[in-house]
């Protein structure tokens, strides 16, 4: 079973506070960038992996999805889900990704937002999501950049000439990784992109799209902290389809 991080009070409550938590798609700067790798939306059936506050589902359903379901290991983020939507075909259940089972054929899109990098078997998962699409369907999903999950020490340092540099050690070395994010403890599962890329291929996707996330001159004059983001990629969005 992976870990269950957000039903943490210590991490839930840092979770909740989040930009991407209280403004949802609107709070997560690369979510433009996910919306136009999606296919056509309308009259599809669609499932939401790592669903969290279910604002991804909720979208889904205002552009035209015939059903949403989202699922979530954590108890306390679908009970925000399911508080704030009202759409009886929008369903939401508990799912762990580390086992998930899908109906074979039974989705035109699965979307994941930031919830792969927590999973240990990435080819079960990949298989698994490869033959829950029906033929010409589509996969969407973000994921921390590999890049972003190897620094030798967390954090930014300062190099000699005043810029600030993130250092990576042990890009190569894939596997269990930890770290303190909200809170301490918690277990992500780091690989390359080549080893993310490999993998969807050979669970028989076809890569339609893939793309570094970075934010654009209009995203950092809104927020200012984004300024730093052109220093490494924090975000690999991957379009596949089946």
């Amino acid at each position: 079973m992976a870990q269950n991080v957000y039903d943490r009070p210590d991490f839930f409550a840092g979770y909740a506070q989040l930009p991407r938590s209280l403004h949802g798609l609107a709070g997560a700067p690369e979510w433009p960038t996910l919306r136009s790798m999606l296919p056509e939306i309308e009259g599809r059936r669609v499932v939401d992996l790592g669903c969290g506050f279910g604002w991804f589902c909720r979208w889904a359903r205002q552009h035209g999805a015939s059903h949403v379901l989202g699922l979530d290991l954590s108890d306390k983020m679908l009970e925000r889900a399911r508080m704030l939507t009202d759409d009886d075909a929008v369903v939401y259940a508990t799912a762990d990704l580390e086992t998930l089972s899908l109906p074979d054929r039974g989705f035109e899109l699965v979307y994941s937002s930031l919830a792969f990098h927590y999973v240990e078997d990435a080819a079960r998962l990949y298989a698994t999501v490869h033959r829950a699409l029906i033929p010409g369907g589509r996969l969407v999903f973000s994921t921390e950049h590999p890049i972003y999950m190897a620094p030798s020490a967390p954090g930014w340092r300062i190099a000699e000439d005043g810029r600030k540099t993130w250092p990576i050690d042990g890009y190569f070395r894939e596997g269990r990784r930890e770290t303190d994010w909200l809170a301490p403890g918690v277990v992500k599962y780091h690989r390359t992109l080549s080893t993310t890329l490999r993998l969807l291929l050979g669970a028989g996707f076809r890569i339609n799209r893939v793309e570094e996330f970075c934010p654009n001159a209009e995203q950092i004059a809104a927020n200012p902290n984004l300024a730093e983001e052109i220093e490494r990629p924090v975000f690999l969005l991957v379009a596949a389809d089946r």
